[in-house]
Formats: structure tokens, C-alpha cells, sequence
């Protein structure tokens, strides 16, 4: 088990040329050592594959392996490293035996060399892989946890993978008793040496009774919505606990690992495949250049910062308005990703001297503005945060951007920014046209990207559904036909990312993300993965429109023109020229109605720079 390298190395010195003197006596004369006028031949091939073979190992890495764990890469390495050291050995042979005036061998040597050499060397190491198989089977036997008995659901590499992981620890008390796949062809086959795939995922109701099985392990990342959606609805029908892999847009490490399976939840049922990012163009643009994120401790922010920690930039601006989100943040990267400059900074994006000061310090070359105010009917009862926030906030940084040559600025916007019925989705809006404007005056790679609705951020639904689940429900929906756009916040981070690899200036990016989805169907979705029943266990009640709220929100406003970027899943608009001098002005008048708190102003002036903005707003004294 613990047989060291070295050691391999020795008894590869020994066995190669007794492999090579060997072929030599089996093709001539197996009755003596002394094989005639070849002698002296077989002395010398022994003597140029003893250091052939030994130079092509050590070149192929064949004494850096951990043998107890080889594999299939292994095996590979150890046939490619047989096969090149045979034909080298059989040129240099035959180059010296010409110098030397011997007799050449016989074209059969090289041959049965190889076979006898490649067992010899190869044998002892797959000796110790078999060892080490032998143990593990002594110690799960020996281990004193009951076994759970699992059945895997997908019988390819993952599903393998996941066996092989729980056989190499004991320590997890599981036993894998059979496979499922929905491929007829792989039923009744064994994998890893005597797990059988017992049937289809149709077959596990039947198969949990009669095997006993006390767990259910989905190994099919690849796995879409409807895929998932069909085998969690069979496995609902049992009482087994139902555990998942991550999507494989999730999992960076090729190996499975059974740590990493975890509960089903909503975001696996999305109605759409997720969406993969270029990394390639996202890390050429950042790496060795200063980011700044602003809103850097939010939902969006966080998830935004640690992707771009990935790409190495020569800095990481994280700057935000609350200190303990920051806190977070930075601790959390600074764990992750010791080497790289990180800047948290505290401010307000609405004060210019201060962002001023946070630009001249850092000098940054690309930013992301995730910061905003983004609850719709706190928005309403609180207009003038919404707009000193959303669209002052914007133009601070814009003009900040433009003022100290920033390359790349993203704006993070809202599908409720088109034809907007709510405050939020109106500053928002404007803030696009702040973006836009500014693009079209300094000629840079200024974009905005819209969103819908983003799956586990903070005070979107799906945390407000499991709270009420938590506390016995009922789950609070505002309509029936209430519908939205999902996507996840690992997928919002990625299209800001590559919106800024593609932007070329002024444009509004939007994620092609399927089917809007009812509200409702989501919520039942969270009472079935939550194990209980709708209407028995849990309620479902309607409360009404909220101000502001639309029943269906759209992607595109019917002005603007939109076409598929060249990332298959991103749509951009682009709208011609704007008239830059006009929306600074509205802007203007905007921002001092705020700072007044003159409700009327802000409502005209609101109305003139989001047309279809028109909703009675809620006043307040805020």
C-alpha cells in the first residue's frame, strides 16, 4: 500500500532487461542462458531498453503516480509509455548493433518484448491498485456504522463516480444496492464489479420496497428541468429522502463528490437549461486589471466578486453601503483568494466628492453597478430613495466613470424597467438612459443589462415562501396569473460578466431566459420539495395586486429593436441616437424635485423620461 516510487524504479531496472533477455531465449533457445552468436545482441537490446524505457517513464511521469489509486489515466500512461520505449529501443538497437559490428535480432524480438516487458512493469503497480481495493473492502466490513442503502438514479460517469466515491470512504455508512437509467440499453448491466442497473426511473417506487433502499442519489447534472421535474415527481411517490449533484454549470472540480449531493430544490426545476459563460473572453478582459463592484455585499454583488476574484484582476474595488455585508464579502475572498488586492470600501454612491476620492485612490478600468434600491412596494412608499439612489447614484458614477477614463462600466437593471409601472422599474429605466447617454458622449463600452426576477436573492420569493413554510404558511401570492422571468444568481452573474466582454457601447443586454414562469406553479413546486401537500399540510391565498406590481412583465419595450448577440443565449437592444442634452436636463429637474420632496415634479418628470410610468404611487412622509 505504501510502496514508494523508488522502489518501482528499482525493480523496473531489473525487470526490463530480464523482459528483453527473455524475448530473446523464447524466439532462439529456452534451454540455456547461452543463446549462441545472439548473446551478445541480446546483452546490448537488454542494455538500451534498460535505459530507454527507464528515460521514458521518468519523461511520462511514471514514478509521480499514486499507485493504490490508479485508474484508467494510469494505464494509458503506463501502455503509451510501453509502446514508445519499445520502437525507441528497437531504433537505438539496431543503430548500435550496426556500430558494433553484431548480428541484428530477429523482427519477432521487439514483439514479444513488448508484451513481456509491459506486464512486468505494469503488473506490480495495478498489484498495489488491487490492494488497496482489498482494504477498502476490509474496512467498510469492519467499519461500525449501519449502512445506508442507496440507489443512484443515472448510470453514467456521474453515477459511477459517485459509486466510486463512496466506496473510497467507509466513513459515509452507504451502500449503493443498483443503478437506475432511463436507457433501455444499460439495464442488467453491472458496473464497478457488481452493482446491477435494475430498470428505469419508472421502476423506483417498486425498487425502494423491494430493495429497502433508504436514500436516493440523482447523479445526472446534465440533467434539465423537465428531466428533473419527471424523476423528482417518481421519487416523491416514496417516503426515501431525495439528494441531487449541483448542475454541471455548478460543479468546477471534475470529480464527484458525495459531500456535494444535496436536497432538490426550486432551481433545478427552472424551465430552461442554465446558461454557460465564455470565461475565456470574461478572464482576457479582466485579468491584471482594477474592478470595482459597487453594492459588492448584496445578492448580485457577492455572487459577481467572486466570480471576477477567478479571473485575476490586479485588483477587486468592493465597495458598498452596508459595513457588515462588506465585512462578509471580504473575508469570504480574502479566504478563497489570498494573492489577490482587495479594497473594501464604505460609501454612498450618491455622494460625488466621496466617489471621486474612491476613483482617484484605485484608478479602476472596469466597473459593475449592482448598487440599488429594488423592492418594488418599498420603492413606492419611498420615492425619493428610489430616485436619489437609482438614477442620482448612476450619474454620480457615470460621471466619475467618464472623468477618470474608465474602459468598461455594466449597469445592472430590471425587466421592470420596460414600460414600467412602478417607481422602481421608472429610476431604473432611467438609469438605462443615463448609461446610454453617457456611452454616446464618451464613446466606451457603457452597457446595461436587464434581469428578471434572480431565484434565492435577498427578498425575492423564493426565501419569503420557504419563511412562510417555515412557519406553517400559508404562501402569500398576489394574483394567479401572476407570472415572472427566473434565473439564477450564479446565471446573473455570469450575463453581467459577459455583457461587459460584449458590449461595444450603449447597448441592453437581456438574457434569453425561456418561458416567464407562474408565480404559483413555483410555489407548489416549493411545498412538493419541501415534502408536504398543498391544501392538507399547507395553504396557498391570494392578497391582490400590490401599487406598482404588473401581472406579466416583458423583456423588450415595443420601440426597441433587439437581435441574439453572438453568445447564443443573450438578446441586446440598441435604440439609435438619444438626445443626451434633453435627459441631463430631465435628470436635473428630476434629482431637485426629489431632493424637495415635491411628489407632483417627480411624477411628471418621471413620466416624461420612463413613458407608460403612470401608476398611482403611494405618498409618503419618508
Amino acid at each position: 500500500m505504501h510502496v514508494r516510487n523508488r522502489y518501482l524504479l528499482l525493480g523496473d531496472m531489473l525487470v526490463i532487461p530480464l523482459a528483453a533477455y527473455l524475448a530473446f531465449m523464447l524466439r532462439l533457445d529456452l534451454r540455456s542462458l547461452n543463446i549462441g552468436s545472439y548473446t551478445r545482441t541480446a546483452l546490448v537490446f537488454a542494455a538500451v531498453a534498460l535505459c530507454v524505457k527507464i528515460i521514458i517513464l521518468l519523461n511520462l511521469d511514471g514514478y509521480s503516480r499514486y499507485w493504490p489509486f490508479a485508474s484508467m489515466p494510469e494505464f494509458d500512461l503506463m501502455v503509451k509509455a510501453i509502446v514508445i520505449g519499445e520502437a525507441l529501443t528497437t531504433a537505438v538497437a539496431l543503430l548500435v548493433l550496426r556500430l558494433l559490428s553484431l548480428p541484428n535480432f530477429p523482427l519477432s524480438i521487439p514483439f514479444l518484448d513488448l508484451l513481456l516487458s509491459g506486464y512486468a512493469v505494469i503488473m506490480p503497480r495495478f498489484f498495489l491498485r488491487w490492494l488497496y481495493y482489498q482494504t477498502l473492502k476490509r474496512e467498510r466490513k469492519a467499519y461500525g456504522c449501519p449502512q445506508k442503502r442507496v440507489l443512484i438514479v443515472g448510470a453514467g460517469k456521474a453515477g459511477y463516480s459517485t459509486l466510486l466515491e463512496i466506496r473510497r470512504n467507509p466513513e459515509l455508512c452507504l451502500l449503493v444496492v443498483g443503478f437506475v437509467d432511463d436507457d433501455p440499453g444499460k439495464k442488467g448491466m453491472t458496473l464497478g464489479g457488481n452493482v446491477r442497473v435494475l430498470g428505469t426511473t419508472k421502476d423506483i417506487p417498486a425498487l425502494v420496497t423491494a430493495l429497502r433502499v433508504q436514500q436516493i442519489l440523482i447523479a445526472i447534472p446534465s440533467a434539465t428541468a423537465e428531466q428533473m421535474r419527471r424523476i423528482v415527481g417518481i421519487c416523491r411517490q416514496t417516503s426515501v429522502p431525495v439528494l441531487t449533484l449541483p448542475g454541471a454549470y455548478e460543479l468546477i472540480a471534475e470529480r464527484v463528490q458525495v459531500q456535494r449531493f444535496r436536497p432538490v430544490n426550486v432551481t433545478d426545476l427552472l424551465a430552461r437549461p442554465p446558461v454557460q459563460t465564455d470565461y475565456s473572453e470574461v478572464t482576457a478582459l479582466l485579468n491584471g486589471r482594477c474592478v470595482l463592484v459597487t453594492g459588492a455585499g448584496g445578492s448580485i454583488g457577492s455572487e459577481l466578486c467572486r466570480q471576477i476574484a477567478r479571473c485575476e484582476p490586479s485588483a477587486l474595488v468592493l465597495l458598498g453601503h452596508g459595513e457588515n455585508s462588506i465585512y462578509h464579502i471580504y473575508n469570504e475572498l480574502h479566504e478563497h483568494f489570498p494573492a489577490l488586492t482587495l479594497y473594501p470600501v464604505i460609501a454612498d454612491v450618491r455622494n460625488a466628492r466621496r466617489i471621486d476620492q474612491i476613483f482617484a485612490q484605485h484608478r479602476p478600468e472596469i466597473i459593475f453597478h449592482a448598487a440599488a434600491h429594488k423592492h418594488v412596494p418599498l420603492m413606492e412608499l419611498n420615492p425619493v430613495e428610489a430616485i436619489t439612489n437609482n438614477v442620482g447614484g448612476t450619474r454620480v458614477l457615470l460621471r466619475a466613470a467618464e472623468r477618470w477614463g474608465v474602459e468598461h462600466f455594466v449597469l445592472i437593471s430590471t425587466d421592470k424597467a420596460v414600460e414600467p409601472r412602478s417607481m422602481m422599474g421608472a429610476t431604473k429605466h432611467v438609469a438605462e438612459s443615463l448609461v446610454r447617454a453617457a456611452a454616446q458622449r464618451s464613446g466606451r463600452a457603457f452597457v446595461a443589462v436587464r434581469f428578471g426576477n434572480v431565484l434565492g436573492s435577498r427578498g425575492s420569493v423564493i426565501p419569503l415562501f420557504q419563511q412562510q413554510i417555515a412557519a406553517g404558511g400559508p404562501l402569500t401570492i398576489t394574483h394567479p396569473d401572476m407570472e415572472r422571468y427566473f434565473m439564477t444568481i450564479s446565471e446573473a452573474a455570469q450575463l453581467v460578466l459577459q455583457a461587459a466582454t460584449l458590449g461595444e457601447g450603449g447597448e441592453v443586454f437581456v438574457l434569453d431566459m425561456g418561458k416567464p414562469v407562474k408565480i404559483i406553479d413555483l410555489a407548489r413546486d416549493i411545498i412538493r420539495l419541501s415534502g408536504l401537500e398543498e391544501g392538507k399540510d399547507i395553504d396557498i391565498v391570494f392578497t391582490g395586486l400590490r401599487p406598482g406590481e404588473k401581472l406579466q412583465e416583458t423583456l423588450f419595450s415595443a420601440e426597441e429593436r433587439h437581435t441574439r448577440s453572438r453568445h447564443q443565449k443573450i438578446f441586446f437592444a440598441q435604440n439609435g441616437h438619444i438626445a443626451v442634452e434633453q435627459i441631463e436636463a430631465d435628470v436635473e429637474r428630476l434629482l431637485a424635485a426629489a431632493n424637495a420632496g415635491d411628489y407632483e415634479t417627480m411624477g411628471v418628470q418621471l413620466a416624461i423620461l420612463a413613458p407608460g410610468y403612470g401608476v398611482e404611487r403611494v405618498p409618503c412622509d419618508c
